[in-house]
């Protein structure tokens, strides 16, 4: 589907990068959870461009309003819906686009599919899109505070080849990842990763990084066999995202390096019970949570339009060359930590509604 996300805690998003406005509608948030718009602006707020010197330069507010769906303050259980204006569209900066299609964006593959394209700043294919996710994932996110005491925080682990390895995902918080306009809570590493940044800007080029992120307090058993498998979830959502080529779980593909004798998380005896004393499994076995800290990466590739000039053709397959116009992001991986955050909790949301009623049912059909 190219708008709906969910079995239980159902989420539909609309817009395109330049047309009046983009959003959302939640279907399936529980009644009662205490809800305003200041719930779910500062996600918006993380997203939003024009935020740093690292970012595009877009100057959007990107203000939400909520629709439906509450009444003071308060879930009604029906569908809310979400809207955020587009203010600082200029569709104008994409004329020479819609004839020629750029280099690893989504134009020419849209224009197949569809016989028709948004040429103004890639439609759909647009990371404004997530705009509606993110709205959404702050509303799961708070759910999940509320109900379960679930903490999700993700950070900036990589810019190009520069990378970290000194955070530690038991304690990092929100606060901690935005004291870098990068959102590395590394602050050793933070000011490299700005500079890579910078240094590819000025040379009309773009750069790739890595989203690493841990969600905490997860209770045990959430995630279905075999298809609905927690990872493979969560695997899909950050695979949604736009720009992301990779995703890995716990050890990911280093744990294919090691012996069984060494990636084995043994069990322990701790406070709230049966627990692992390590964490390759990134808190998932089977499919299903174990309890221990879901931890996993998402791989960002250099975002697509570019300034500098590029030799390609346009639709009619004539070499041109071309060196894209409007105001686009030499790195993602800073803007997208909030995205990522958000598609996190959406899938933890409707992984818990759907527990929740498969415990229900548990209970009404086993004998005492």
């Amino acid at each position: 589907m190219s708008s709906q996300w969910g079995t239980l805690f159902r989420v539909s998003t609309f817009g395109e990068s330049h047309c009046y406005g983009v959003g959302a509608t939640v279907d399936g948030c529980p009644p009662g959870l205490a809800l305003t718009e200041d719930d779910i602006q500062p996600q918006l707020s993380r997203r939003r461009p024009g935020q740093s010197a690292i970012a595009t330069p877009r100057n959007e507010a990107d203000q939400v309003r909520i629709l439906s769906g509450t009444e003071n303050g308060v879930t009604l259980g029906t569908p809310i819906g979400l809207l955020v204006r587009n203010q600082d569209q200029r569709p104008g900066d994409y004329q020479d686009m819609r004839r020629v299609p750029r280099p690893s964006h989504a134009d020419y593959s849209y224009q197949m599919k569809y016989g028709i394209r948004a040429s103004s700043g890639g439609g759909r294919s647009s990371a404004r899109e997530t705009i509606g996710r993110v709205a959404a994932g702050a509303i799961a996110d708070k759910f999940l505070q509320t109900a379960f005491g679930i903490e999700i925080v993700a950070w900036v682990q990589a810019v190009g080849e520069r990378v970290t390895h000194e955070v530690d995902h038991t304690t990092v918080t929100r606060a901690e990842v935005d004291q870098t306009i990068i959102r590395c809570p590394d602050t050793r590493v933070a000011p490299g990763m700005e500079a890579d940044i910078r240094a590819a800007r000025e040379a009309g080029d773009s750069i790739g990084g890595v989203v690493m992120c841990v969600c905490r307090n997860v209770p045990a058993g959430w995630g279905e066999p075999v298809f609905d498998k927690l990872e493979a979830m969560l695997a899909r959502a950050m695979l949604s995202i736009p720009a992301t080529k990779g995703f890995e779980i716990g050890s990911g593909f280093a744990g294919s390096t090691m012996r069984g004798s060494q990636h084995n998380d043994p069990f322990v005896m701790k406070a709230h019970g049966l627990g692992t004393s390590s964490n390759r499994s990134g808190g998932v076995q089977g499919g299903i949570s174990n309890g221990e800290p879901v931890v996993f990466r998402v791989a960002f590739k250099p975002p697509a339009t570019i300034s500098r000039p590029q030799s390609t053709v346009d639709f009619d397959g004539n070499a041109v060359e071309l060196a894209a116009a409007g105001r686009h992001d030499p790195c993602v991986v800073n803007r997208a930590v909030p995205i990522v955050e958000a598609m996190a909790a959406l899938v933890l949301a409707d992984s818990a509604l759907r527990q929740h009623a498969s415990t229900l049912l548990r209970s009404i059909t086993q004998q005492p």
